[in-house]
């Protein structure tokens, strides 16, 4: 029997939106297909922010190897730069070991910088632009790049852009982009009603409080830690108010749910334009149906 060499061995990726089913499915095909499990979710990078981020959970992982997790403290920087490196390097280690690399997460452009030809560069200081305000910097970003489509309060991407320039000489604007992938991939994609998915969200804040989010959101709110991290995930910020005494647990409860359904929806539109998924439609009431119908595909795929 030929043995296959790490090269030829698929990286599986599943993505969807919030609540539609990834980590389920994810285990399940790791233990069909001898898989390893890689986050592509960049809230569950950090320590501490376990419950409003819907990571995984011991009893949950199945005995099956999860990676990527708990990297950072909420304290700490992760860039999109440092998971592409991290990511690539565990998919390597992964496939060294006659395995399928398995990714998942709803976190789009960790995905792509890690599965396509991109170019990442490391994070530099922005302190040399501390003084300048968002408009300031946006004018000069529009002078070496009038046909920039980055929003002027993007602060981030804006310095992000006008770096490039420095460095290259190139608007970013005008960056190549790529389609090419570096693995072969099997893009995965979950799917449901958009009313059954928005009543699985409202369903899964009412588990979360059962869990305890509250005193992880407390603990966090008492902390006065307001970092990147922190602010991001939706579930802890939505909360401070009511620890402010300044709104009531149920409207905290209902914006974090109004929020969670917003992020949906952008998160179907941006993997339906950005990325070329295969979809499918989950059965909840059977899930193993689901779990048949991506392992049939995932097959045929490998072998066509």
């Amino acid at each position: 029997m030929n043995q296959v060499m790490p090269c030829e061995i698929p990286v599986i990726a599943i993505v969807g939106p919030t609540a539609v089913g990834k980590t389920k499915l994810s285990v399940e095909l790791a233990k069909a297909l001898d898989g390893e499990i890689i986050n592509a979710d960049s809230t569950q990078i950090f320590k501490g922010l376990d419950i409003a981020t819907a990571k995984v959970t011991e009893p949950e992982k199945e005995g099956i190897p999860h990676h990527l997790f708990d990297l950072k403290d909420i304290t700490e920087d992760y860039t999109v730069y440092d998971y592409q490196k991290d990511s690539r390097a565990m998919i390597d280690k992964i496939r060294e070991k006659h395995k399928v690399p398995i990714l998942v997460g709803g976190t789009g452009l960790y995905l792509k910088a890690c599965l396509y030809d991109y170019q990442f560069q490391a994070e530099t200081s922005h302190e040399q632009y501390e003084t300048l305000t968002n408009e300031e910097l946006y004018q000069m970003l529009l002078r070496v790049d009038p046909a920039t489509t980055i929003h002027p309060n993007n602060r981030k991407r804006v310095i992000r852009a006008y770096r490039y320039y420095l460095e290259t000489g190139q608007p970013f604007s005008q960056k190549p982009k790529t389609e090419t992938l570096l693995y072969p991939v099997i893009m995965i994609g979950l799917t449901t009603d958009r009313l059954v998915l928005y009543e699985r969200i409202n369903q899964r804040v009412d588990v979360m409080l059962s869990q305890g989010l509250l005193p992880e959101a407390e603990k966090i709110y008492q902390s006065q830690i307001r970092t990147k991290a922190v602010m991001t995930p939706i579930g802890y910020k939505e909360l401070f108010p009511y620890f402010a005494r300044e709104a009531s647990l149920g409207d905290c409860l209902d914006q974090i749910r109004k929020n969670s359904r917003h992020y949906a929806k952008r998160q179907y539109t941006w993997f339906q334009n950005q990325m070329k998924v295969t979809w499918f439609d989950v059965n909840f009431d059977h899930f193993q149906t689901t779990v048949h119908e991506v392992l049939t595909y995932i097959q045929k795929k490998r072998f066509d």
